[in-house]
């Protein structure tokens, strides 16, 4: 029997009733690996040996009675999370020799919960863009359609998974980084709620791994399963050991509802600043119709969403400002320049990303201010509705596009070019405000290309657009492998 495309849920059962050994999976995970990834290359640095001895000893302990929650799982990491004697890039070639002596904390909780880590996979330089490419590992091709990116910046996660590549991958989102792919490559991934899963071990090399949360980042669950999600969202759910984990434990509240009928869902699919593309449109007409089928109360339009337009310019102003912090005075000193040249009127995204990349903190203080008030109005709204359903970016899997200025890069939806980075106010909806948003794929477009949508719930309650999640894959179906 091939297990390749088996769920990890699956496979776990199949393990406990032996069926099959963590040995076998492992073998065979490599197999396919090695037989099909140089088409795809999403796994950057593979660890086949140590991965072979994980497996036996998860063989061992499971003989000698031992239940763990992944354990024998076959899994993969994301490049730029430390593992002890891997090199850790973010694809950044001066940083090509960085090895980190310890684990990121999560990577410690896929072993202790038992997994076996088959490697690491592609990202873009430091982790900024929406594609996987860098001058280390060469270029990540969507599995569907090899003249595709496969998202980024878990664009080598997403692809592995898509490729029978293990049955999980953890991966990280500040700009879609998780959802993206997962929506191009036809899989499955959770944004947490700000500050669920502990960060530490994930930092640009080579900063030491230092318990500090950056803001928007979060790091989370990849999978081909919404069940699968949640198994492996419990393993990574919690705070750092080091600092609040001294004083507090976390225990998710349980999804708002079992069944389909009771959910009360407001389905978004127009932005006011960019036009959604007709296969995206149509995979979010197929989930609201699965919903109201279902008996869910779906809406298309209330008051109580907050401002579409304000919240993707308040996003772009944080994410820029953080993304710039750390460049040298020179690059600053041009960014200024260009930023006092702007038009007064000139309120496009472009010029809000200029003007937030030399903020000052006052300016940035005023910013997170707006930021609470959103947090506020997405309290209001939860407090009538149970989830958002909307795009993930406005087209499927676009191709590769290597211009080395992504601010000069254009988007094509339906025809006509915007500004590359616009596409990112989908993904900004959830992540401004931190709350969780669920990825699940929503059928595929006329050339076979996967399309997803994103499920956004209430913070800090991540079961909720999870169990979303299952119940929509009962009735429209979930992931098909490619071919």
């Amino acid at each position: 029997m091939e297990w390749s495309f088996r769920t990890a849920e699956e496979s776990a059962a199949a393990l406990r009733n032996g069926e099959v050994t963590s040995a076998e999976l492992t073998d065979e995970a490599i197999a396919r690996i090695e037989r099909d990834d140089g088409a795809v290359n999403a796994i950057c640095v593979p660890d086949f040996d140590r991965a072979r001895a994980a497996a036996r000893g998860a063989d061992r302990a499971r003989a000698r009675g031992e239940v763990r929650p992944l354990l024998g799982i076959p899994v993969t990491v994301k490049e730029s999370y430390d593992m002890a004697g891997l090199p850790t890039t973010w694809g950044m070639p001066q940083h090509r020799d960085h090895v980190p002596a310890e684990d990121a904390v999560q990577v410690s909780r896929l072993k202790a919960a038992g997994a076996v880590v088959l490697g690491k996979t592609n990202v873009p330089v430091g982790l900024q863009d929406i594609q996987s490419f860098n001058e280390i590992y060469g270029t990540t091709n969507n599995p569907w359609d090899h003249d595709r990116t496969s998202g980024g910046s878990s664009g080598g996660s997403a692809a592995a998974l898509a490729s029978g590549f293990g049955a999980l991958s953890i991966g990280s989102d500040l700009a879609g980084s998780l959802r993206t792919p997962a929506h191009f490559c036809g899989v499955y991934a959770h944004k947490p709620t700000l500050g669920l899963a502990a960060t530490r071990g994930m930092a640009v090399p080579p900063a030491p791994p230092s318990p500090v949360d950056l803001d928007l980042a979060v790091v989370g669950p990849m999978a081909r399963t919404a069940r699968d999600l949640m198994l492996l969202l419990d393993v990574m759910a919690g705070p750092d050991p080091l600092t609040l984990g001294k004083a507090h434990r976390v225990t998710l509240p349980p999804a708002r509802h079992e069944r389909l009928a009771d959910f009360r869902v407001l389905v978004v699919d127009e932005h006011p600043l960019i036009p959604t593309g007709a296969a995206v449109r149509a995979g979010v007409n197929r989930v609201a119709d699965a919903l109201a089928d279902g008996g869910a109360r779906v809406e298309r339009h209330t008051p109580l969403l907050p401002d579409l337009t304000e919240a993707a310019v308040v996003y772009m102003q944080l994410l820029f400002s953080g993304s710039v912090a750390r460049f040298p005075v020179d690059a600053y000193e041009q960014l200024r320049t260009r930023a006092a040249g702007l038009r007064a009127d000139d309120r496009s995204l472009d010029a809000a990303r200029l003007r937030a990349m030399v903020f000052s903190h006052r300016d940035w203080i005023e910013t997170d201010n707006r930021r609470e008030l959103h947090r506020h109005g997405w309290r209001r709204f939860f407090a009538e509705f149970d989830a958002v359903v909307c795009p993930i970016t406005p087209t499927p899997a676009f191709p590769h596009d290597h211009h080395p200025q992504p601010l000069e890069r254009r988007i094509d939806i339906d025809g006509v070019g915007y500004p590359y980075f616009d596409q990112l106010v989908w993904a900004g909806l959830a992540t401004m405000p931190g709350l969780p948003a669920t990825a699940v794929p929503a059928g595929r477009t006329s050339d076979g290309l996967p399309v997803g949508v994103q499920l956004i719930g209430p913070m800090y309650e991540d079961r909720t657009p999870l169990r979303l999640a299952e119940l929509l894959e009962q009735r429209i179906g979930g992931f098909r492998a490619p071919g």
